[in-house]
C-alpha cells in the first residue's frame, strides 16, 4: 500500500520592502549589503581564552577607582551593568566639564572592554540632563563606546511612568510661548565586545522563563523607579533593572561587574540570580552602604561575600572579620 505525502518546506523570511510580520530562519543579507552598512566595520572578534578570576576577588566590592581594575585579568567578566554618576551636582558628583566627564567614563569603559569576555555585554543606564541646552549623555556615551571598540546591540527605553515624580518643570504653562518636555524615561544602552554570541560552559544554565524572555527582549521596559530615601543613595536604580539584564545576558555562576556600584543594587541582583559580582566605588560612605545591604542579602544566600579596599581598610565596625586588606563575612552570615 502506498501512502501519498505532501512535501512542505519552510524557506524562512527575508528582507522585504514592506517588512514582514514574523521572522524565522530570516535572511537579512540584502539589508546588510546595502550602502547604509558599507563603511561600518565588522566587529567579529576571535574567541579569546576566558581567563579565571581568583576566587579571593569574587563577590567583592573594591573601594577604589575603576579606571584601573588590576584585580581582574583580561577576558574574565561576562556582563557589566552600571549607572554612572551624572555630574549634575548630587552629593557624590564631581564638578566636571562635559569633556572631563566624558574622559572619566571613557577611561572606565575602556578598562571594562579589556576585562569583558568576547561576546559579553556592557549595559549602561543613563538619563539626559538639562534644558538650556539639553545634554544628550546617551548620545555621547554611544559615540565613545563605539570609539573604544564596543559593538552596539540596541537601546532600551526605561519608562518610569508615574514613579518619575510630579515635576512641574514644563516651562510655559498651557502656552506655546516656551513649553518644556518633562523626561519620564531613562536609557539602558546595550553593547557587546565583538558581535559574537556566547555558549554556556559546563555547569552553567539559563534561568530566564519564556514569559520573561518575551518581555525582556522588548525595547521598552516599564517599571517604577527606586526611592532614594528608602535606599539611602541619591540615585539608585531598582533591582528590577539589573535583574532583567542578568537573566537576559548571563548564565548561572557568571560574573557581573559594576564599576560604579553605588548602593549595591547590581550585586544584590546577582546574588538573587545565583551569579557572582564584582563592584567598584570611590565613595567610602556608599561602599559602607553597599556593604551593609549586600551583607543582608548574603545572609539569605550561600555565596561568600567580601568587601575589599586595597588602599585603606574602611573603619566600618560592622562585625566583619578583617584579614589584611579584606573584610569578609563570618561564616554565621553564609
Amino acid at each position: 500500500m502506498v501512502i501519498a505525502t505532501r512535501k512542505t518546506t519552510h524557506n524562512g523570511t527575508k528582507t522585504s520592502s514592506f517588512g514582514c510580520n514574523g521572522r524565522f530562519g530570516h535572511d537579512s543579507s540584502k539589508f546588510y549589503s546595502g550602502k547604509m552598512y558599507t563603511n561600518i566595520p565588522k566587529n567579529n572578534l576571535e574567541n579569546a581564552i576566558e581567563n579565571t578570576i581568583p576566587t579571593k576577588n569574587l563577590n567583592k566590592l573594591f573601594c577604589k577607582s575603576s579606571d584601573k581594575m588590576e584585580e581582574l585579568p583580561d577576558n574574565s567578566i561576562h556582563l557589566m551593568i552600571t549607572s554612572p554618576p551624572y555630574n549634575v551636582g548630587k552629593e557624590y558628583d564631581e564638578n566636571l566639564s562635559l569633556d572631563e566627564y566624558r574622559k572619566l567614563l571613557y577611561n572606565v569603559f575602556k578598562e571594562v572592554f579589556r576585562v569583558l569576555i568576547v561576546g559579553g555585554r556592557a549595559c549602561v543606564n543613563i538619563a539626559n540632563v538639562g534644558r538650556k541646552p539639553y545634554i544628550p549623555f546617551h548620545s555621547f556615551i554611544i559615540e565613545d563606546m563605539i570609539k573604544i571598540g564596543f559593538f552596539m546591540r540596541g537601546e532600551i527605553i526605561w519608562n518610569k511612568g508615574a514613579s518619575a515624580g510630579s515635576s512641574t518643570a514644563w516651562g510655559s504653562w498651557k502656552s506655546a510661548t516656551n513649553p518644556t518636555l518633562r523626561d519620564v524615561h531613562e536609557y539602558i544602552l546595550v553593547f557587546s565586545k565583538g558581535d559574537n554570541g556566547r555558549k554556556p560552559s559546563l555547569g552553567k544554565e539559563d534561568t530566564i522563563t519564556k514569559e520573561e524572555f518575551m518581555e525582556f527582549t522588548k525595547s521598552i521596559w516599564t517599571f517604577p523607579s527606586q526611592s532614594a530615601k528608602a535606599i539611602g543613595h541619591p540615585a539608585p536604580f531598582p533591582t528590577e533593572l539589573p535583574l532583567r539584564l542578568i537573566k537576559l545576558y548571563t548564565f548561572t555562576n557568571d560574573i557581573v561587574l559594576d564599576p560604579f556600584m553605588g548602593s549595591g543594587q547590581t550585586a544584590i541582583a546577582a546574588l538573587q540570580t545565583k551569579r557572582n559580582f564584582i563592584g567598584y566605588d570611590i565613595d567610602k560612605t556608599y561602599c559602607k552602604l553597599a556593604e551593609e545591604r549586600i551583607k543582608k542579602e548574603c545572609s539569605q544566600t550561600t555565596l561568600k561575600c567580601v568587601i575589599a579596599n586595597p588602599q585603606k581598610i574602611l573603619d566600618m565596625n560592622c562585625g566583619f572579620v578583617i584579614r589584611s586588606q579584606t573584610k569578609s563575612y563570618p561564616d554565621s552570615f553564609v
